[in-house]
């Protein structure tokens, strides 16, 4: 039954992509932004990688649920993602907390669906898909689609293996019968349980649902009357499990050079900054440059990256294992195993070393940095020390568990 995910479906199929998290794990970075919102990879923002699996996939009738601190996200989809014709029935829409029916704010993931009921209900989609706009990986829901129709689902759950020991106590875990059917849903499970053919791996959630509307709206308007987290993973799924209705997995393979999929949730500052630090790999996992997998984004208008090499002058910039953005100037300092966004002035004699450095940052003469993440608009001052001393560093920043330093944007900093 394949080539049931025809153009004339993909257009019956919405996308609900949920961008109102508030991000509190990887605060400092999300003090003036939403999660989606963060740069991520030099140029891009985090939610340009789910968006961009949209286009890549068929999928252009999109709605984005956005909540808190959203003017920055509403700001880059304004500028970078007005690429849709509606006159074809495409579009990209951003939808706050309408408050129809209610008088607060999202209460959770399923509680965001069920407030915007009446864009359902105008649109008439036959299945509906719904991503967070926080993950990074590359995925083909078009593929996904013909799964969910080819067994006429009435939830398909995206599922990754995973070894058991990073699953454990942080993700959700589906237990699956022989058909690949999902018969229990574990939430972030201590001892996750196993997938059968493949010991020490267990099948975890993406957060990738595909759900025929009728479903989805039956289910949502159930949990609104309940009290209860209103969350799709912890209520909504388990409630359809136990209810008997058909509720499949559909295993993400991806295109991963590694030995499992790419796919990350970039929800803390150790996991944000080790995701940008696989970008500058000799052999990234994520590979960045597919040309049949486009990543789509706001482009900065900025000259090309530039490297000052000046021998009588003691000036010899130079960039290794980076991604170096446009409008770098690297003007006699040393770039290692970094990634570095627009605009990005690296004085002579400075070294940076495993960083992540936002746009329009100008790192001082004499710098040395190692494993610090730089928000925009920092100016760091000549000879300044950090990432070496982990007790100096947190006593004036946030330090992560794993080490990473991070400076806010804008952050006013003294000379040290």
């Amino acid at each position: 039954m394949a080539g049931l995910a025809t153009p004339e479906e993909l257009k019956k199929t919405m996308v609900m992509l949920l961008a109102g998290g508030q991000g509190e794990r990887l605060s400092p970075l999300t003090r003036d932004r939403a999660k989606p919102a963060v740069p991520f990879g030099g140029i891009y923002r985090i939610i340009d990688f789910t968006l961009s699996n949209c286009i890549n996939s068929g999928l252009s009738r999109i709605n984005v649920l956005t909540q808190y601190k959203s003017f920055s996200l509403q700001r880059h989809l304004g500028f970078g993602w007005n690429i849709f014709r509606p006159e074809f029935g495409e579009y990209i829409t951003v939808i706050p907390p309408q408050q129809r029916g209610s008088s607060h704010w999202y209460l959770g993931t399923a509680d965001a669906v069920y407030q915007n009921i009446y864009t359902l209900e105008r649109e008439k989609p036959e299945n509906i898909l719904i991503a967070p706009g926080d993950h990074i990986y590359k995925m083909n829901y078009h593929h996904m689609l013909e799964s969910h129709l080819e067994r006429n689902a009435d939830l398909t759950v995206a599922c990754v293996a995973m070894r058991l020991e990073r699953a454990a106590g942080r993700l959700g875990v589906a237990v699956t019968d022989t058909s690949g059917d999902i018969i229990d849903f574990q939430e972030k499970p201590e001892q996750p349980a196993e997938i059968p053919h493949r010991p020490g791996y267990c099948s975890c959630s993406m957060g990738v649902y595909i759900f025929k509307t009728e479903a989805l709206v039956r289910e949502v308007v159930a949990a609104a009357k309940t009290d209860s987290d209103h969350d799709f993973a912890k209520n909504i799924l388990p409630s359809m499990i136990e209810k008997k209705a058909k509720v499949a997995a559909y295993e993400f393979t991806g295109d991963s050079t590694g030995a499992e999929p790419y796919w990350r949730d970039i929800g803390t500052i150790d996991a944000y900054w080790a995701a940008n630090y696989d970008l500058v790999q000799v052999q990234p996992a994520f590979n960045l440059y597919a040309e049949d997998w486009p990543i789509h984004t706001h482009q900065v208008q900025a000259p090309p990256a530039k490297t000052v090499f000046n021998e009588p002058h003691g000036r010899q910039g130079k960039a290794v294992n980076s991604l170096v953005s446009p409008g770098c100037i690297i003007s006699g300092g040393y770039v290692e195993e970094s990634v570095l966004s627009p605009n990005v002035h690296v004085h002579s004699g400075a070294e940076v070393r495993q960083c992540v450095v936002m746009d329009d940052v100008k790192i001082g003469r004499g710098a040395r940095l190692y494993r610090v993440i730089i928000d925009k608009r920092v100016e760091i001052p000549q000879h300044t020390v950090m990432g070496y001393d982990t007790e100096k560093d947190r006593s004036g920043f946030t330090v992560s568990q794993g080490g990473i330093v991070v400076v806010p944007k804008g952050a006013p900093l003294p000379s040290r």
